[in-house]
């Protein structure tokens, strides 16, 4: 054989191998534990959906999925703890809205969220509800900013961090009504929804699923959600859009792997995330907190991250948002 002729089998061999590798890494995945990363407190969408996807996962593979709450810094801390693990399928990150604001609104990160993730896939999609504190005198809507704009930047309201969704949601709304607010940063959505349950704050935009119990035994007062139609499930709470015209606010969660991580791996754990949210229990579940099963292919969710970082970055310069 000559010379040229064997390094190009020699070059074929090696080029299969690889294929061979990439192939059984996905179908030996997983053979081990895997962590679910989140960057806000227990109870948050982010948090609720790693867990029941995490169950499933563990029933599906046979394998042990442990959730790791890493709080602070906008969900900035998790992420960047990710960003460093090993590429190699068995540390996840489970995200929100909040890691497409993070590069919109923070000068510099100890990460890229463009480059140095994968993305898996949407997980779910939801609302949020105008959450007011049982010690304001208002009942909807429109006397909330009657009260703020009468007030002005003496009404308050939490949210789940600097860079969170539900600091988002309430600073468009701020920006649509035309309002002076002060923002009172928690370390997650539990935090801030009892601040306002406590009457320490006015008003807090949090997650559907997170508020809707307390919403219905009497806890926490909500005067309206944040999609553009009404909930079927709560048909007589009014949108804001109805005195905020164009206002609307959607959280979504999904998964992102570090970048890296090899693609077959990538599609196995989004199919299997499809697979999960077509089974009738699980819509169910999430209809029950007002969240609905969402699914997509990894490069899918990366353009949509994208696009997300792109939409984000706009609003944050024309409202001057900087993270401190």
């Amino acid at each position: 054989m000559n010379h040229p002729l064997k390094m190009l089998v020699i070059s074929g061999i090696i080029a299969l191998g690889t294929v061979f590798q990439f192939e059984a890494s996905a179908q030996a995945y997983p053979n081990k534990p895997i962590k679910i990363v989140v960057g806000f407190s227990p109870g948050g969408g982010p948090d609720i959906t790693a867990r029941v996807l995490g169950q499933k996962f563990s029933e599906k593979w046979n394998q042990s999925v442990v959730i790791e709450n890493k709080v602070g810094a906008g969900a900035n801390i998790a992420s960047q703890f990710v960003a460093n693990s090993k590429p190699d399928g068995y540390t996840l990150l489970s995200v929100s809205n909040a890691f497409s604001i993070s590069p919109a609104i923070y000068p510099k990160l100890p990460f890229d969220a463009m480059k140095d993730f994968d993305g898996i896939t949407l997980t779910a999609t939801g609302p949020a509800l105008l959450i007011i504190s049982p010690k304001l005198k208002v009942t909807s809507v429109a006397e909330l900013i009657a009260m703020a704009k009468k007030n002005p930047g003496q009404m308050t309201y939490s949210s789940a961090g600097i860079g969170s969704g539900s600091h988002f949601a309430a600073e468009i709304l701020r920006a649509k009504a035309g309002l002076e607010l002060l923002h009172i940063p928690t370390k997650g959505i539990p935090e801030g929804l009892t601040e306002v349950m406590s009457g320490r704050v006015d008003f807090f935009i949090s997650p559907y699923a997170s508020a809707i119990a307390m919403v219905k035994d009497g806890r926490a007062k909500a005067i309206a959600i944040t999609s553009l139609k009404r909930s079927k499930e709560m048909a007589d709470l009014p949108t804001v859009a109805e005195t905020v015209p164009g206002y609307q606010w959607q959280f979504w969660y999904g998964l992102l792997a570090p970048a890296g991580t090899p693609k077959e791996i990538l599609q196995q754990i989004a199919l299997e995330v499809k697979r999960i949210n077509e089974l009738p229990e699980l819509k169910e579940r999430y209809a029950s907190i007002g969240i609905e099963p969402a699914s997509d292919t990894p490069a899918q969710f990366d353009i949509f991250v994208q696009n997300e970082i792109k939409d984000f970055s706009a609003i944050a310069k024309a409202a001057k948002i900087i993270a401190e």
